[in-house]
C-alpha cells in the first residue's frame, strides 16, 4: 500500500458516519476486503477500501443492508458474476411489485366500484368458508379482524362469526392489499372510506403512494448500481475481485 494514500479505521468511519468498531465489522463481514496490517496488528486500509464503503453504503440504501452485503461479500470472494447475478435478482424482483401493483390496481378499482357481490348462500358466511373463497388461512382472516379491518358479525347463541357480502368485499380488498405489500395502517384509510361514502379516493391515494415508494427505492437501486459500477472500475485486478471473472 505505499503508492497509495493510508487510511485509518477512523477517516472511514467520520466519511461513512459509522463507529470505527463498525468498520472492523465490515471487514471481517467482507463487505470491505481485506485491509493490511502493520506490524503492531492495526489495520490499514486505502482508496480501495474506501470506494467498498462508499458502494456499499449505496446499495445499502437502494437494496437493503443484508443484500447489500451479500453483492460485497460476494465481490471479495472473487464471484463478480455472482453479485452481479443478486443485482439483477432485486431488479426483477423490483420489476414484478411493479407489475402487481398494475394488476392490484386493476382490481381493487373493479372491486371499490361494484356493489358486494351476492354470497353462495344467504344467511352469510361462516370464516372458513370465506377462508376458502379468498384462498387465505382462517388465521388471516383472524389476525385482519384483530388490526380493525374486518368488522363480521356474530350470530346469536353460537358467536360464531357471520361474514355478509360487504364483510366478504372488505376481505378481498385486504387480501389483495396484503400481497401487494401494503401495511395494516395503509389499508385502513381505504377501507374506512368505502365503508363511510363509497369512495375509492383513499384506494387510489394508497395505490399512488405505494408506486411513489417503488419509485424512490428504483432511483436508490439505480445509484447503488452506479457506485458498485465505479467500484468495479477502481478496484479491478485490486483484492479478491479478479480471481472468478
Amino acid at each position: 500500500m505505499t503508492n497509495e494514500r493510508r487510511l485509518r479505521p477512523v477517516d472511514l468511519a467520520r466519511l461513512a458516519g459509522v463507529s470505527t468498531q463498525q468498520i472492523r465489522n465490515y471487514e471481517d463481514a467482507g463487505v470491505l476486503p481485506p485491509a493490511a496490517r502493520t506490524a503492531s496488528g492495526y489495520r490499514v486500509f486505502g482508496e480501495v477500501h474506501r470506494g467498498a464503503l462508499l458502494a456499499y453504503r449505496a446499495l445499502m440504501r437502494g437494496y437493503g443492508p443484508v443484500r447489500a452485503t451479500e453483492i460485497m461479500r460476494s465481490l471479495h470472494d472473487g464471484d463478480v458474476p455472482g453479485a452481479l447475478a443478486l443485482v439483477d435478482a432485486a431488479h426483477a424482483a423490483l420489476h414484478e411489485e411493479r407489475v402487481s401493483l398494475r394488476a392490484a390496481s386493476e382490481a381493487l378499482e373493479l372491486l371499490a366500484a361494484q356493489p358486494p357481490a351476492p354470497l353462495p348462500r344467504s344467511g352469510g358466511l361462516r370464516i372458513g368458508e370465506v377462508a376458502v373463497l379468498l384462498g387465505v388461512r382462517t388465521s388471516a382472516l383472524r389476525v385482519w379482524e384483530g388490526a380493525g379491518l374486518l368488522t363480521p358479525g356474530r350470530e346469536r347463541g353460537t358467536g360464531y362469526r357471520v361474514y355478509e357480502p360487504a364483510d366478504v368485499r372488505d376481505a378481498r380488498l385486504v387480501h389483495t392489499l396484503r400481497r401487494s405489500h401494503y401495511l395494516f395502517d395503509q389499508i385502513r384509510p381505504v377501507l374506512e372510506g368505502l365503508r363511510r361514502e363509497g369512495s375509492s379516493e383513499a384506494l387510489r391515494a394508497a395505490v399512488a403512494a405505494r408506486g411513489e415508494a417503488l419509485t424512490a427505492r428504483s432511483r436508490a437501486m439505480t445509484g447503488g448500481a452506479a457506485a458498485l459500477h465505479a467500484y468495479l472500475e477502481v478496484s479491478a485486478g485490486g483484492p479478491g475481485l479478479s480471481a472468478r471473472r
